[in-house]
């Protein structure tokens, strides 16, 4: 029963190798099938090689039966013509092999990567806060580029020394059947050490990704740009460096143990082996000596037992990497097998365009993955087309969280967030996404050309669209463009060729462009101008007041001197409204809104 379980547990996990193979060949089907054709070819070429020789050994050999030197010579040549015929031929195979070997594994790891894309751009955003979909996600781009290629060369060298072996063999078997059973047996112990180990560099992996990551991310620290300024300031490079390294060392000192015990076992392997196949060569020489075997022979069975060695050393060596590749194949299909829990339904409704009655959020919670502590605590707000409101509270109060859950970043705990009366978990996602204009306070700063970071708030219009322009000058980014070198072509940041840097003010006025473009019912801005000066952002929110005509608008802000402009003040704190309504009301209450408006104000008046 013991040893079902384990066939059947085998053969289910050898299955991972069909998929891989169907990814190599929907990514390259042409060089796949040229590919297999030359596996054909370079495994029959050595039996004819070999055999070639022995004929013209034993054609040279008998020239003291034959007193003609040219009728030897007319034997002979064409057999060695025939020998350097299959050379060329066996180095010609063998350069085409490797063109279409790197053409290929190029094209695979190209087609790889796109699907590892798609798969992130899929998954929900909650698997960002998840440390072992970190080690997942590490794990499958070590694994994504190289294996599902690796299997088919494997694969491709298994049958092209299989081949050989098989030819091999049957010329042995010629001599004497128990020369290819101790060939058999001699590459025993090897496989037996290699599936050993192979098994525990999977295990080893698994343990020691996370202490990989933390390397990585120290790494990432010293070298990176976002941090250059701090590093230097405050002296931290070595600090850092130092922790790389001890990582560095852990990592190294855990894997020598495993490399040694490797070496050690092969070392023990090889010797048995050697052993083995050191005594068929002493019988075959034996032979040889005591007239058994001409001198044709003797050239005809070292050749193919030292190339069958060969083949059944390769051949081996294919074979447990297969089980190397279909044992790591599980890091790659533990992510793509992550699904998405944020989705649109089998059966979405339409959303309304244009709205009528609104966004309404009923009684909404939300906690965070493995976190007890709830984010949002029954939470009740509306937002009507044309309307602002604002939502103001400290730091950590749940503002942002509020954000994300109307754009279906993440769905509620509990409650429900509608749009005219429609839960949003009923509507197409993407085209909810499309009806909503969002700027967080944490925006994206795309290393490309000016025009690019505006379009792609709205990618439907054509790059070169007039709207983009608009768009530049309703934010106050048009006047910073128009004084860098191309304009709108230049390229922004510092991380390629001909890049010019902006100033964070700067990169939040295009930002905000490229959320004025988007044609959306909703716009949502999430601190958008709390690193412009006063005037700047006295300018941004008088447009804004402008822009919005038909939209819903939601601001969030520190700086309670611009939400006056709202028609609505939410007060939020500690996951919960603790205060609404107008500027007006919530200053008469001379509650919590009050207490922050007088604060501020009052370190204007001292500044």
């Amino acid at each position: 029963m013991q040893f079902a379980a384990k066939l059947n547990a085998f053969i289910q996990n050898t299955q991972r190798l069909i998929p891989a193979l169907r990814l190599v060949w929907q990514s390259s089907p042409r060089w796949t099938i040229l590919r297999l054709l030359l596996v054909t070819c370079q495994g029959f070429l050595p039996l004819i090689s070999i055999y070639l020789v022995k004929l013209l050994v034993d054609a040279l050999t008998h020239r003291t039966t034959i007193s003609n030197p040219q009728l030897i010579l007319q034997q002979s040549t064409p057999l060695l013509v025939g020998v350097i015929g299959v050379t060329l031929i066996t180095l010609i195979c063998k350069t085409f092999s490797d063109l279409v070997n790197t053409a290929q594994t190029q094209r695979v790891s190209d087609h790889m990567r796109s699907i590892l894309h798609a798969k992130s751009i899929s998954i929900d955003l909650a698997y960002y806060e998840n440390p072992q979909y970190h080690d997942t996600l590490q794990r499958a781009q070590q694994e994504a580029t190289t294996r599902p290629n690796q299997i088919l060369t494997r694969l491709a060298q298994a049958g092209q020394n299989g081949i050989s072996l098989v030819a091999m063999v049957g010329l042995l078997l010629t001599l004497h059947w128990g020369i290819s059973i101790i060939l058999l047996l001699a590459a025993m112990p090897t496989i037996l050490v290699r599936l050993r180990h192979i098994r525990r560099l999977y295990h080893w992996q698994r343990i020691w990704t996370p202490v990989e990551r933390q390397s990585m991310y120290f790494s990432w620290l010293i070298i990176g740009e976002m941090f250059a300024k701090e590093i230097r300031l405050f002296g931290l490079g070595d600090l850092f460096s130092q922790r790389f390294d001890q990582l560095r060392k852990k990592i190294y000192n855990a894997k020598l143990q495993l490399i040694i015990q490797r070496s050690l076992s092969f070392l023990a392997a090889q010797l048995v082996a050697g052993m083995l196949v050191g005594s068929v060569y002493g019988w075959i020489f034996h032979q040889t000596l005591d007239g058994s075997l001409n001198l044709g022979d003797l050239v005809l069975y070292h050749q193919a037992l030292q190339r069958g060695q060969g083949a059944l050393k390769s051949l081996t060596s294919s074979l447990s990497g297969l089980y190397e590749d279909n044992l790591f194949l599980a890091n790659l299909y533990e992510f793509l097998d992550l699904t998405p829990t944020i989705i649109s339904p089998a059966s979405p409704k339409a959303i309304p365009v244009p709205m009528r009655q609104g966004i309404v959020l009923d009684r909404v919670s939300f906690s965070y993955a493995d976190s007890s502590r709830q984010a949002l605590h029954d939470i009740s707000l509306s937002v009507k087309p044309g309307e602002t409101i604002a939502l103001v509270g400290e730091n950590g109060s749940g503002k942002t969280t509020l954000i994300k859950l109307l754009c279906r970043l993440y769905d509620p705990t509990n409650g429900r967030i509608t749009v005219d009366g429609m839960d949003l978990r009923d509507l197409n996602l993407t085209e909810l996404r499309q009806q909503i204009s969002v700027i967080f306070q944490d925006y994206a700063k795309y290393y490309l050309s000016a025009q690019d970071n505006i379009w792609l708030g709205n990618i439907h219009l054509p790059p070169s669209d007039s709207a983009i322009v608009a768009a530049a000058k309703q934010s106050g980014a048009h006047d910073v463009i128009t004084r860098l070198p191309q304009g709108y072509d230049t390229m922004l940041g510092k991380l390629f060729n001909d890049g010019e840097e902006l100033s964070i003010g700067q990169w939040q006025k295009v930002a905000l462009a490229r959320a004025f473009l988007r044609e959306s019912q909703v716009i949502v801005l999430d601190e958008p101008t709390s690193a412009m000066d006063p005037k700047a952002e006295y300018e941004v929110f008088k447009t804004f007041r402008e822009l919005i005509q038909d939209q819903a608008a939601i601001l969030i802000t520190h700086r309670l001197s611009t939400v006056r402009m709202a028609d609505r003040i939410y007060v939020m704190d500690s996951g919960r409204i603790v205060e609404s309504g107008s500027h007006d009301q919530l200053m008469a209450m001379q509650g919590t809104y009050a207490h922050l408006f007088n604060t501020q104000a009052q370190n204007y008046v001292l500044a």
